[in-house]
């Protein structure tokens, strides 16, 4: 038969699951193609990149869609479980699994909703193209797509590290950002470590003529006023007229209201921003594939 797609997987790799055991994603694969009774050329068919197998791409991406649902979690790297959302969704016995069906879930509604604000389309599955949308069009909204799950993907990492951890990966960010100076210069700027998180102070150019007072929250709750005042307070401690609070959550509104209301510059990250900066600058992630899109050079060919 033909290689399925990504969403005639899901309900197959979310029985796979129903036993409530750690499954290996590798494993899952081939399962699934016994199950789809795939040929060894269907197995081994890759994408027009050839950087992945087909099959493999929409297990993964079938995976990624039932996370963002709730139907599934990740235990540990390249593992996964069925959740209890998991085993009610299967016991109302679905003759199918897709982005229609996952819509029910808030989660992935609101995982679907942000993908959707920052693409040009309204269409519900953005990774796959439409007649009504142009190649490039498409190749952006997948884009953004694949982007929106590794940035989720990044702060999922960083609530399963270390504090110490968090502070180097905090350091490395802000210099790969341009502050600090040298890791090393910068690694003695932000050195005390505090619950879930780093308090320090770390150059804003190489010659430390500015310094910004820096507060770092691996946290889960959203970070309120109370906290961004507290910041303030430890700012005019230190003499000091700049200030990044980094979190891996979010900041309410009137935390946001009361930052852009300050005399003193205080920058407000949370973990979507983080997570953002950290793909933007490198940090936590490597290159998979590249892709150029040309035009016609009109000046090549231009005779005057």
């Amino acid at each position: 038969m033909a290689i399925p797609d990504y969403q005639t997987v899901m309900l197959p790799l979310l029985k796979l699951a129903a036993d409530k055991k750690e499954h290996r994603f590798r494993d899952a694969i081939e399962e699934l193609a016994d199950h789809f009774n795939l040929t060894e050329d269907e197995r081994k068919q890759l994408l027009p990149s050839g950087s992945q197998a087909t099959f493999n791409n929409r297990v993964g991406w079938a995976r990624t869609y039932m996370k963002k649902a709730g139907l599934l979690d990740s235990p540990k790297r390249d593992y996964f479980r069925i959740t209890d959302d998991g085993l009610q969704a299967l016991s109302t016995k679905p003759e199918t699994i897709n982005v229609k069906f996952l819509e029910q879930y808030p989660e992935f509604l609101e995982f679907k909703t942000k993908s959707n604000a920052k693409s040009t389309t309204t269409e519900t599955d953005t990774t796959l193209p439409t007649e009504d949308r142009t190649p490039q069009e498409v190749i952006e909204d997948a884009y953004v797509t694949i982007r929106s799950g590794l940035s989720s993907d990044l702060l999922e990492q960083i609530m399963r590290s270390s504090p110490s951890f968090f502070e180097r990966l905090v350091v490395d960010l802000l210099v790969r950002m341009g502050y600090g100076g040298t890791r090393k210069e910068a690694g003695k700027a932000v050195g005390g470590s505090g619950d879930e998180g780093i308090d320090g102070i770390i150059n804003e150019d190489r010659l430390g003529l500015e310094v910004v007072y820096i507060q770092a929250k691996r946290w889960q709750n959203t970070v309120g006023r109370p906290e961004i005042q507290k910041f303030v307070g430890a700012l005019h401690g230190k003499n000091a007229r700049k200030g990044i609070f980094i979190t891996t959550s979010d900041f309410t509104n009137g935390a946001t209201q009361y930052a852009e209301g300050l005399s003193d510059k205080v920058v407000l990250i949370d973990g979507e921003t983080l997570a953002n900066l950290m793909i933007d600058h490198g940090v936590g992630v490597a290159l998979e594939e590249a892709y150029e899109i040309k035009r016609v050079d009109s000046d090549y060919f231009s005779e005057a």
